[in-house]
């Protein structure tokens, strides 16, 4: 099976703002969707695994945006899972436009989780090998991001379309969210740039998380999100976006 797993992508109405750029949500989006095609042909997809009573999880995205790609553009994606760490099976991705210029890329930390206790299998016990490649064009690994005071808030509830297939929020949500802070006024002048995006626990429908953000400096916003607990408040979610 080849290292690299090649897909052409349309860029259609649904996949882009009001000003038919792409929403940075569906960058996460085809990260999520190719990487389900390459575990198909390498039989780790959702359906083999769910027989071992495991299933795949996004820890952390990073992605850098050269331009995000207009309505009507096809672009070509590239991925490869990477060398395995001790905790993570990270995956690379770039995307590039008909002429071959490369519009985005990223790179995610995926780990197993069970299905049934929802806890996180480390590689060495989980008996699923996944042969890496360094093409030497990888981004660095994502690190974790440091929850800040932030003056704004925002409550909302995680809803029925917001939910994948494991019961829980999907990943692509999350950057849907974070745009919804801001207005088409902010948007229409900015773009981003980059972003880094950490998945901590589970939301599940129903679930009321309080969204604090806010400009830590010119152009570069964060957002954490945060589930009311008996104790504490568990963070669930954190980005850092950076615009242009």
């Amino acid at each position: 099976m080849e290292p690299i797993f090649q897909k052409d992508f349309e860029i259609t109405d649904n996949c882009v703002d009001r000003y038919g750029r792409l929403k940075p949500s569906m960058i996460l989006f085809y990260a999520q969707e190719i990487a389900g095609m390459h575990c198909t042909e390498l039989a780790l997809d959702y359906e083999t695994l769910a027989k071992r009573r495991l299933f795949w999880a996004v820890t952390r995205h990073k992605v850098q945006v050269t331009r995000l790609p207009r309505i009507g553009e096809t672009i070509h994606i590239e991925t490869w899972p990477m060398p395995t760490t001790r905790v993570a099976y990270p995956r690379s991705m770039v995307a590039y436009d008909a002429k071959g210029n490369e519009c985005f890329r990223s790179i995610s930390l995926w780990v197993l989780m069970d299905l049934d206790t929802r806890n996180m299998i480390l590689p060495g016990k989980s008996g699923i090998s996944v042969v890496g490649t360094i093409r030497g064009t990888e981004l660095p690994s994502p690190n974790g991001l440091i929850a800040k005071p932030l003056g704004s808030l925002v409550h909302r509830s995680v809803c029925f379309t917001d939910l994948d297939r494991n019961g829980h929020m999907n990943n692509t949500r999350y950057l849907d969210w974070v745009d919804d802070l801001l207005p088409s006024a902010f948007h229409m002048g900015n773009s981003v740039k980059e972003f880094t995006a950490c998945y901590l626990s589970e939301a599940r429908e129903g679930q009321e998380l309080e969204l604090r953000w806010d400009f830590l400096d010119q152009g570069c916003l964060q957002v954490d999100a945060y589930r009311h607990g008996e104790e504490k408040d568990d963070r669930i979610f954190s980005a850092r976006i950076d615009y242009e």
